[in-house]
């Protein structure tokens, strides 16, 4: 779908990265600059799709290397802290000067402005901040992040994605680019809207608080141990959801259920659940719960989940070199892509290179 498009990604860690290997997963053509003194190590997943070049930024030939790749690209990418591109010669304004259609992507954890833009940081303190984290977790332990997925993913990588599509449409209406300011920050916080207008419907209780809320405390929507030390989960919300689950547990005619959204009993019935939940296997319940409207679901490994028969129907996960990995998403027409190859470090050095030599050569012939 994003067939010519080019992106030239200047290698970091985290989202940048990630964000680079989607639009690759999605057709575009991404080179990735990889720092040349990094050398080669263990297959990055990441730069799957992608065309890896090797280049010192700080060498007047690296920086040269970077403006010429960005002469006919779309975008670039660039994951460093807030004035490292300025220092290295490569900033936006170098940038666009020498092509005023580039989208200039920065991805930072924290924006590229207000008083915390200098100080280090990662996916976990962005998200504290943002105020994403509270909710995780209940009232009795310490909020748990999902590593990765609601900072540097979530609230990073899809955001810079969607701001450079964005920037993209926008220079081909304009023939202007622009530089696109995502921060874990910002997109994490963006994330909780949904969550914040929850309070008007009363999934929050009396209050904001942590452990005053339907994940929290409820026992229709949450995730409890089995007899083999496995997990499950539950989203009963919907009242015929949560009479269906009723009767599938037996309990349909028990009066301590009746009122699912008393929230006083919430305590009480989820320490029966807690208890009901560890007399049987995850299988055991599966076999009773899943595939029915109950909002059931196995907690699985990643290796489990590319085994279970909806992910296999789907071809959610594939293999390749020994290294499980997922398809691109979303889907186009229902077509399930499978990404390109990891390139080996600096593989494409010479070939990028030559193209470059050549078009330079056509404008004097």
């Amino acid at each position: 779908m994003l067939s010519g498009i080019k992106v030239v990604e200047i290698c970091g860690i985290g989202p940048g990265p990630f964000c680079a290997m989607h639009l690759a997963d999605l057709g575009a053509d991404v080179i990735a600059v990889e720092r040349a003194d990094q050398g080669a190590g263990r297959a990055n997943l990441v730069n799957r799709g992608k065309r890896s070049v090797a280049a010192d930024l700080k060498t007047a030939e690296g920086r040269e290397l970077v403006l010429k790749l960005i002469e006919d690209a779309d975008v670039l990418i660039e994951g460093m802290r807030p004035g490292v591109m300025e220092r290295l010669g490569l900033g936006p304004d170098v940038c666009r000067a020498r092509n005023p259609r580039l989208v200039f992507g920065r991805m930072t954890g924290w924006g590229q402005g207000g008083p915390m833009a200098q100080a280090a940081g990662h996916d976990n303190n962005y998200i504290s901040l943002s105020g994403a984290l509270y909710h995780n977790g209940t009232a009795a332990e310490p909020p748990s992040t999902a590593i990765t997925l609601l900072g540097d993913i979530g609230g990073g990588a899809l955001y810079l994605a969607v701001g450079l599509l964005a920037g993209v449409l926008n220079a081909r209406q304009t023939g202007q680019g622009t530089v696109v300011d995502a921060a874990i920050l910002d997109g994490s916080a963006h994330m909780m809207q949904l969550m914040l207008s929850t309070r008007n419907a009363g999934f929050f209780g009396e209050g904001f608080n942590r452990g005053n809320n339907l994940h929290d405390s409820s026992h229709f929507y949450s995730t409890y141990r089995c007899a083999d030390g496995e997990f499950i989960t539950l989203g009963s919300i919907e009242p015929q959801f949560y009479a269906l689950l009723l009767e599938k547990l037996g309990l349909q005619d028990d009066p301590r259920f009746a009122r699912q959204w008393d929230g006083k009993r919430w305590g009480e019935m989820h320490q029966h659940f807690t208890e009901l939940f560890q007399t049987r296997t995850r299988d055991q319940w599966c076999e009773l719960l899943e595939y029915t409207d109950v909002c059931f679901s196995p907690v699985l490994s990643p290796d489990e989940a590319a085994k279970h028969p909806h992910n296999v129907a789907r071809q959610v996960y594939f293999e390749r070199d020994n290294m499980l990995q997922t398809v691109a998403a979303p889907r186009f027409d229902d077509q399930v892509v499978i990404p390109g190859p990891i390139p080996r470090f600096g593989e494409h050095t010479d070939q990028v290179m030559a193209a470059l030599d050549d078009a330079a050569a056509s404008v004097w012939r």
